[in-house]
């Protein structure tokens, strides 16, 4: 609820800042806001980090604040190797090939990719002297003029100035945040708010070294008729596939807690696909990493409402149809901290700041590829080969300049420079 005419408790420090997820998006905004002089802490439901998930790009604008942060060394010594993106038939014979380095390393396959673990890994380090709350949720946003008070599930409730969410596709803040009362004429329900883009997909990890080995540094991606999309790359850890089951039409309905039902439906749905789907059936049984998700886009009129700010998927999700979330996430992190910063403690000049610059590169970004989930996971086999001859053409005019463009958007915006104070901390080594 929003009472910022009518203070209801004491005046949080201007500086206090809660932020919601401890995934890519929140530890590189509570870096940014500790460098600017605020004071971050960060809620995240897991337990503790998760370890691996998959690779997702470092790229553009992206790539950009990660070096302002002084950590590409280190990024690119945790990256996955890989050559490229082939397509495979059901007999895992390569129908096309994309190499690494066919759109100047930024393509589907860029040439920074690193797991998303590993990523959040290294942004949570360079967090260092910042709180993190494990095992825990915002249950209640209450905001009035002098700060917002902020309900969790486990620990006392505490007072913040403002509140970030960061906490993905699915942001508990933002449901919390708009909501009947705030003006703008939602019910509070994710799917105000939510764009379904049909479809649906899982990634976990499989261990398997013989199948590691069979990648030769290669992702392969495999379409069988009826929307089936099955692909395995190869993971950072030596007999390590990262593999992924999509598929274009999604469940009517279903638990996003409930894993058991989510891989019986992909064991169900995958039953004799061909290829090594089997293979990663097995793997999918046992593995500890498994993740499901529907394919969807968030958009929204604003970004922030009150004291409450949203950022990454929570704020503007392009699905992973695009390969842009990580680029959405870091630069929106930047700008966000960046313009708090300027505004010297003007949140509302700051947030409407950071949406000015934020929204022309976000609403970009949410633009689909050529084909959209269509292209993904085409439906027929004819459709199937007619996706296999357009890659073998990406490289090439009318497709290539198409191609260029879409992979170009992860750099399409000028980041400003915000001056830092000196360091508080010494900086850390590897």
């Amino acid at each position: 609820m929003e009472h910022l005419d009518h203070p209801t408790g004491t005046d949080a420090p201007a500086t206090d800042v809660l932020v919601s997820g401890a995934g890519i998006a929140g530890p590189a905004l509570a870096y940014w806001l500790r460098r600017h002089g605020f004071t971050p802490t960060v809620v995240e439901r897991a337990a503790g980090p998760r370890p691996g998930g998959q690779a997702v790009d470092l790229r553009g604008a992206g790539r950009t604040v990660i070096e302002r942060m002084g950590l590409m060394e280190r990024a690119r010594a945790l990256r996955v190797e890989q050559h490229g993106i082939a397509l495979v038939d059901r007999r895992g014979r390569a129908t096309a090939r994309i190499p690494v380095g066919l759109f100047d390393g930024e393509g589907i396959v860029s040439e920074i990719e690193i797991l998303r673990g590993d990523l959040a890994d290294l942004l949570r380090e360079a967090t260092d002297g910042v709180e993190y709350l494990w095992d825990d949720t915002v249950t209640a946003l209450d905001q009035d003029a002098g700060g917002v008070t902020v309900t969790f599930e486990n620990a006392p409730a505490r007072r913040f100035a403002l509140v970030v969410g960061a906490d993905g596709l699915h942001s508990a803040v933002r449901r919390l945040a708009f909501r009947p009362g705030n003006g703008d004429g939602t019910d509070g329900t994710e799917g105000a708010h939510y764009r379904p883009l049909g479809g649906c997909h899982a990634w976990f990890t499989v261990h398997d070294p013989a199948l590691a080995r069979e990648l030769d540094g290669w992702f392969l991606m495999y379409n069988a008729p009826g929307g089936l999309v099955a692909g395995a790359r190869p993971g950072r850890l030596p007999g390590e596939v990262k593999a992924s089951l999509g598929l274009r039409r999604a469940p009517a309905a279903y638990d996003r807690r409930d894993t058991a039902a989510q891989r019986r439906l992909l064991a169900e749905r995958f039953a004799g696909a061909g290829w090594e789907v089997d293979r990663l059936l097995a793997g999918m049984r046992t593995a500890g990493d498994f993740a499901f998700d529907t394919f969807g886009q968030v958009h929204l009129d604003h970004y922030s409402r009150g004291r409450v700010a949203l950022l990454g998927d929570a704020g503007y999700s392009p699905s992973p149809l695009t390969g842009l979330g990580t680029s959405l996430a870091l630069v929106g992190a930047y700008l966000l901290a960046g313009e708090l910063a300027a505004a010297a403690g003007d949140f509302r000049t700051a947030f409407a700041r950071y949406e000015e610059l934020m929204r022309p590169y976000a609403t970009r970004a949410q633009e689909l590829p050529p084909g959209g989930l269509g292209g993904y996971a085409p439906d027929s086999a004819l459709a199937i080969r007619l996706r296999a001859a357009s890659m073998r053409w990406m490289g090439r005019w009318p497709l290539r300049p198409v191609l260029a463009a879409q992979f170009a958007k992860a750099g399409d915006i000028a980041l400003p420079d915000y001056p830092l104070p000196a360091r508080t901390l010494p900086a850390r080594t590897a």
